[in-house]
């Protein structure tokens, strides 16, 4: 027995040395092919930390150098000037005034106010029935979610997203309040889409048929205004009778559209992927990234139909936006984002902020009016001028009001879209930039969707004229608007072109670069504000005049060389607010 004991103890002393040695070899090898693979991508790991290194290097502080306190100076004198300027344009003296002053409501404290733009006007008069629906919304939202969903992240595909069911019943209630009985016809849409997915699948041809069929809906929409059920069939007629208090629905389907291609082109990208990638039940232990969220796939048994629906009726961000992608809303509610009470606080402040600052701006200048009637018969050069740039300013503050109010209104059901507006309008140098900066949320759709699939940087030149023509198309099927994306995309080219011939690499040491580079600056802003006013304010006759009287006369040239300057001063502030971010440890990268 003993002998027996003795025997078992050594063959399993040898088996255990045995697979020591095995799990030691193991290990060898596994830390060979690391220092293999680490030396194969040290050098690409190096040249690009010195490529971050480099851009985030900054220069020495300028705010207390006589060159600023010069700017500082044209700064203070300018900027009211403008105001005042823009203010003459609009008020009872100008001779243009009984032109827009029918479009002109009673404001505050016996004040006209210009309340003209549909957009604006829409969103404004109906914010107090918006704002009860987000008191009603939110909490139903936070009861269902402490007593029905789990506080543990769900990390297993056969756990069930609950908080979809809720976003379901009442994006129902909400869409048939908003729409009425053409909430059918979204409905229709948005399941022929499911179907083009989920009959594609992988197959190559999906993502194609996806394009095609949404491309052509958006034309449909706009030939057929919304359809009518009566066109169908007689019988039908009754269904035109209730269209909800917005009879326009295909007006903000725009936004639908791109969460359908989002879903499909998720869905196709997560079937073709590698599945030996990092198990998701594994994402809990790190917090992830926005980017990361976007990039990495969800479970297939995610792409379902009834998580489709919740994304894509989704009532917070159904009108306007900002845009999310499918992978990011699932990724959200399978691993809750914490948001914390802070920072919600600052964007109620900061959207309070915005709509203070749009009622003064309404009350003081009526810049919508006046485009409406393209009221500046014989007005100063400069007016002009103003009339178009504070039409612009007021586009973006409008549209930032919009999306805050929408986005703000995710972030309290604890939902985080996106930031749209990251920078002012007037604080931007550099056209790409400002893209990068206006519409965030949407130009990060335009990169995932539609620039890299097309090749990325390797084909800028080439793939934005493709992503301006979809641009243009998807906003609003109009001549003007096809005309302004073609102008974006030819304005955009300078820059590219300027920005490899006098590269910082080899012009950095230069000590007027930075002075070439603001000159450079003005041409991108004067260029971009022309494409802006053309879309979106004054139109091509508008920016024929305004050029003609620029460039024709006396008074045009002096208001020209002006703005040069005026516009050269604000281009190096913007370059030290630029630094002073650096050093702050903020990258926008815009």
């Amino acid at each position: 027995m003993a002998d027996n004991r003795e025997h078992q103890q050594n063959s399993l002393l040898h088996v255990n040395q045995h697979a020591d040695a095995e799990q030691r070899a193991t290990g060898a090898r596994a830390e060979k092919q690391t220092v293999v693979a680490e030396s194969s991508n040290s050098q690409a790991s190096t040249d690009s930390q010195k490529k971050r290194t480099q851009d985030r290097s900054t220069n020495p502080s300028l705010w207390n150098t006589k060159e600023f306190y010069f700017y500082y100076l044209v700064f203070v004198t300018c900027v009211p000037y403008m105001f005042k300027t823009a203010h003459d344009a609009s008020s009872e003296s100008n001779p243009n005034y009984d032109k827009f002053k029918d479009l002109l409501s009673d404001g505050f404290f016996g004040y006209k106010v210009d309340n003209s733009d549909e957009q604006y006007a829409n969103f404004r008069n109906n914010l107090p029935v918006l704002a009860a629906v987000v008191c009603v919304y939110l909490p139903l939202s936070h009861l269902f979610r402490r007593f029905f969903v789990p506080v543990t992240p769900l990390k297993s595909p056969l756990q069930r997203l609950y908080r979809t069911y809720f976003f379901l019943a009442f994006s129902f209630a909400y869409l048939f309040y908003m729409y009425g009985s053409s909430i059918l016809k979204i409905l229709t849409i948005v399941s022929i889409n499911y179907t083009i997915a989920k009959l594609g699948g992988s197959a190559r041809w999906m993502p194609a048929a996806t394009w095609i069929f949404n491309i052509c809906i958006l034309f449909l929409n706009e030939s057929h205004q919304g359809y009518k059920f009566a066109n169908l069939h007689e019988s039908l007629a009754w269904l035109d009778v209730y269209t909800g208090v917005n009879s326009r629905w295909d007006v903000n389907f725009n936004f639908s559209m791109l969460r359908l291609v989002s879903f499909n082109l998720d869905y196709y990208w997560c079937l073709r992927q590698n599945h030996e990638n990092t198990p998701k039940e594994d994402r809990v232990k790190t917090s992830m990234t926005d980017k990361e969220r976007v990039s990495t796939p969800n479970f297939v048994e995610d792409y379902n139909f009834i998580y489709y629906l919740a994304y894509t009726l989704y009532a917070p961000l159904y009108v306007a936006g900002p845009i999310t992608t499918f992978n990011d809303f699932i990724s959200q509610l399978r691993y809750p984002k914490d948001i914390p009470t802070k920072t919600l606080v600052m964007w109620v402040a900061r959207l309070i902020n915005a709509l203070l600052t749009m009622e003064f701006t309404m009350h003081y200048m009526h810049m919508v009016a006046i485009s409406k009637r393209q009221a500046w018969d014989n007005d100063p050069t400069l007016q002009i001028c103003m009339i178009g740039l504070f039409n612009l300013i007021l586009i973006w503050l409008k549209l930032m009001i919009i999306w805050r109010f929408f986005r703000l209104w995710a972030l309290l059901d604890g939902i985080e879209a996106p930031e749209n507006m990251i920078r002012c309008v007037v604080n931007n140098y550099s056209a790409l930039g400002f893209w990068r900066s206006w519409h965030k949320s949407y130009n990060l759709w335009i990169l995932r969707y539609i620039y890299i699939p097309l090749g990325g940087t390797r084909y800028a030149i080439y793939n934005i004229w493709v992503v301006f023509t979809f641009v243009a198309v998807w906003h609003d099927i109009q001549l003007k608007l096809l005309a302004w994306g073609w102008l974006i995309s030819l304005f955009i080219l300078p820059e590219i072109i300027a920005s490899k011939v006098f590269s910082k690499k080899k012009w950095g040491s230069w000590p007027y670069y930075r002075h070439l580079c603001a000159a450079g600056a003005v041409g991108n802003i004067l260029l971009m504000m022309i494409a802006n006013l053309v879309g979106f304010c004054i139109g091509v006759d508008g920016v024929k005049l305004m050029l003609y009287d620029l460039f024709s006369t006396v008074q045009g040239w002096t208001t020209m060389i002006c703005c040069f300057a005026a516009i050269f001063v604000c281009a190096q502030l913007q370059f030290e607010v630029r630094e002073d971010e650096k050093r702050r440890g903020i990258f926008l990268n815009c």
